[in-house]
């Protein structure tokens, strides 16, 4: 977990909204004894110091894999945090029904698929997954490395579903940039089928917030389709590769990347109404 207080913190706009961030508090609730990483504890009150901080007004919270399928954390969270909260669960193909009704109802609107960290699901398995979120109008998200699967994020979509793709394709630049995979998903986001978050820029380089490369990467999506982008902080960007920049350097960055005041409001504000909040639910 990097900085959470400071002074000159850059601001983001009214209604900016960070698409993702996980929470670990591991004295109230337990890790899954499978999980591939042991976090350090970074709780609610601790997120919500660093959205006063740099002026977050909305966030996704993701369901992290140390949980494996246990809710509870996930559900007590978007429950204190009805309306400003929306949420990403991860479902299986044995998920009760109950339990996804239940989810929507306070807040989740998507579903998230990791083919890291240990994960990964066959088609069939994607299928079945799909079946049970559709009904909700949810959302796949996928966290895949583009260069070793570039035809992941098109199966997954070819299955009925938007898809989201996690943290810029997660793969160094230099090889992710001319890949059959980017291309793949470049096509994508200019039809308007998939969606992809600008986040997590350590995971792709060493110097993921500076790095040349990781501008390229970001310059092609929003070339692409700027109405198909979000943003989000990754916090408390757990298991990282790389040393994770500061808080106020990833916010910062946020303005490298998105230069224009239009640009930054579409994709920290009306993107993600679009794809969590365009339906009328209270949640």
């Amino acid at each position: 977990m990097t900085d959470a207080a400071g002074t000159n913190a850059r601001r983001l706009p009214a209604g900016a909204c960070d698409c993702h961030f996980h929470v670990f508090d591991a004295a109230r609730y337990a890790y899954g004894a499978g999980r591939h990483y042991t976090p350090p504890d970074a709780t609610l009150a601790d997120y919500l110091a660093l959205c006063d901080r740099f002026g977050i007004d909305r966030s996704v919270l993701v369901h992290p894999t140390v949980f494996g399928a246990d809710h509870a954390s996930f559900e007590d969270i978007l429950r204190l945090q009805v309306g400003r909260m929306r949420g990403v669960a991860v479902v299986s193909p044995d998920t009760p029904d109950a339990d996804i009704a239940r989810w929507h109802a306070i807040g989740a609107r998507g579903t998230r698929i990791t083919t890291i960290f240990g994960g990964g699901s066959d088609i069939d398995t994607i299928t079945k997954i799909v079946c049970k979120v559709r009904p909700f109008g949810w959302h796949v998200q996928v966290l895949v490395d583009l260069f070793e699967n570039p035809d992941f994020i098109a199966q997954v979509h070819a299955v009925g579903v938007e898809v989201v793709a996690d943290h810029l394709g997660h793969h160094a630049p230099a090889e992710l940039l001319p890949s059959a995979g980017f291309a793949n998903l470049l096509s994508l986001l200019k039809d308007g089928v998939a969606w992809v978050k600008l986040s997590a820029p350590y995971r792709l380089a060493a110097q993921g917030h500076v790095d040349t490369g990781v501008q390229a990467v970001v310059e092609a999506l929003v070339k692409a389709n700027p109405a198909q982008l979000v943003w989000g902080t990754d916090w408390p960007h757990p298991n990282s590769p790389h040393p994770v920049p500061t808080d106020a350097q990833l916010v910062a960055q946020v303005f490298d990347w998105l230069p224009d005041e239009v640009l930054r409001r579409a994709v920290l504000v009306d993107n993600p109404g679009r794809l969590y909040w365009n339906d009328a639910a209270q949640a």
